[in-house]
């Protein structure tokens, strides 16, 4: 294994936290993947990895290391497809929430692969908020604010939000006119706990130029999107989520829209990826089009 290719692995390494997954990761057996970090210790005469029975991190010297080889793999990677005029080609792994993935993602990535046919998306979803880094993932697609400044952001668009409840809720509660009026006549909310703050998040209206946040009493909690509105379909009380996810359900009646006057502040979209790890040619790629794409829709 030439020192290039052990550079790579080392930074897999690194960002994986492990040998085994690094080595699934670059389809490589896992006794190489060994044998090349010793033969690079051994090159470089010093401990690059520190290993414990539950995971492998970096010494002072590999964290050293580590930066340098991502400029010098980056580069690599640039030179090469500068004189081989080539496409980006490769895996390239995105964490996305599954409603957005299968109702904005999902209908216009048939135009990102068409345009580069090298390129294999493996596309995660889920509510939680996951570790870009640990977790082999090169970049995220989120929605609403960004906690974590350690990622780089590049803002996607802006969705519209909208306020909820069912006709059943709707019969047993009345239907709310001003934002005063539900903490005076006994409503209740859907309890929508956030994993990125590990809160409940209150109802959020705009009204005379500022916003306003309310939190009403709960009887039903959950952590998921789908349960969420599953929760507002049964009646459980008033919620708050993007209009393309509700629109279909106020078209059918299955749920009533509440104080329109009033909507919540739209929520941002942002494509985040980690700073410590330089773009690859697929990454940089994506995160255009996906860019351009969104920009475009929204003029």
């Amino acid at each position: 294994m030439d020192r290039f290719d052990a550079m790579r692995v080392f930074a897999r390494i690194v960002e994986r936290r492990s040998f085994t997954r690094a080595a699934d990761d670059l389809a490589l057996p896992r006794a190489t993947v060994t044998d090349a970090i010793k033969a690079l210790e051994s090159r470089l005469g010093v401990r690059l990895l520190q290993r414990t029975t539950r995971e492998v991190t970096p010494t002072l010297e590999g964290e050293v290391f580590y930066g340098r080889c991502l400029r010098l793999i980056a580069d690599m990677e640039d030179a090469e497809g500068a004189f081989r005029n080539t496409r980006p080609r490769g895996p390239l792994r995105i964490e996305v929430h599954g409603t957005l993935a299968r109702l904005l993602l999902f209908p216009r990535l048939p135009a990102f692969l068409d345009a580069y046919p090298d390129i294999e998306l493996d596309v995660s979803e889920g509510d939680r908020y996951v570790d870009l880094v640990r977790e082999g993932v090169d970049c995220a697609v989120r929605v609403g604010k960004l906690r974590d400044s350690d990622l780089i952001a590049r803002r996607l668009t802006l969705l519209a939000e909208a306020t909820a409840a069912s006709p059943d809720y709707c019969k047993r509660h009345g239907t709310p006119t001003d934002i005063d009026a539900l903490q005076g006549d006994g409503h209740v909310m859907v309890g929508f706990k956030s994993t990125a703050i590990g809160a409940l998040l209150p109802l959020e209206f705009q009204h005379e130029g500022r916003v306003r946040h309310v939190t009403l009493p709960t009887r039903v909690r959950v952590s998921g999107a789908d349960s969420y509105v599953g929760a507002a379909f049964a009646g459980f009380g008033i919620i708050q989520a993007p209009r393309y996810r509700l629109d279909d359900y106020f078209a059918t009646g299955k749920l009533i829209p509440l104080l329109e006057l009033f909507p919540p502040l739209p929520s941002p979209v942002n494509i985040v990826y980690t700073r410590t790890r330089l773009p690859s040619p697929r990454l940089r790629a994506f995160i255009e089009w996906a860019s351009n794409t969104f920009a475009a829709e929204d003029n």
